[in-house]
This record gives C-alpha cells, sequence and structure tokens, in this order.
C-alpha cells in the first residue's frame, strides 16, 4: 500500500512543501495539511502500517526521524529536535515509542 491509496498526492506535497527548512516540521498542521486527521481511524491505522518500517508495531525513533520520507523519497529526515518533540508528543506510555493508539491520538490531537 502506498501513501497515495489514502491521502492524495497533491495534500501531501502541500505538506511536504510546508515543512522543507530544517526545524519547520509541526506535526499538528502536517498532519491537517496531508489530510491525515480527517481520515478514520482504519485509513490512520494503514497509514501508521506504513510508517512502522519494521513492522513491529510500533514507531520507533529512528523510523520517526524518517517520518516524511514515507510521503516522498525526495523529503527530507527530521533533525534530532524534530524527532525528539515529535517522539514526546506522541509516546504517552513513557516506553520510548509510539504504539497505533498513541498515533491515533497524536494525529485527532
Amino acid at each position: 500500500m502506498a501513501m497515495t491509496d489514502i491521502l492524495s498526492a497533491k495534500d501531501i506535497e502541500s505538506a511536504l512543501s510546508s515543512c522543507q527548512a530544517d526545524d519547520s516540521f509541526n506535526y499538528k498542521s502536517f498532519f491537517t495539511m496531508v489530510g491525515l486527521s480527517s481520515k478514520t481511524p482504519d485509513q490512520i491505522k494503514k497509514v501508521f502500517g506504513i510508517l512502522d518500517q519494521d513492522k513491529s508495531g510500533f514507531i520507533e525513533e529512528e523510523e520517526l526521524q524518517l517520518f516524511l520520507k514515507n510521503f516522498s523519497s525526495s523529503a527530507r529526515a527530521l533533525t534530532s529536535a524534530e524527532t525528539k518533540a515529535f517522539l514526546a508528543a506522541g509516546d504517552t506510555d513513557g516506553d520510548g515509542k509510539i504504539g497505533v493508539e498513541e498515533f491515533q491520538s497524536l494525529v485527532k490531537a
């Protein structure tokens, strides 16, 4: 499954262009711009499955750093500060990774 099966290519392009500069990524505005925050829980779960590269059931810090690259191979990696802030926002149980329920809550926040 590709991201464009769930989200429009135009929305993805627009969302990625809004955070091209280092330290300009904001997960709330990104989720809104890319159209993810208006998707169903099942659709959000499918996006989570794409982001969970190693299929561990969690998005770990390394996968989070490459978050934008899941939307376009030409996108940049998140900076260390962006990655840590994103992880801190999503990791509500403090285990150092984001599970599917945490991701759904983060998208809808």
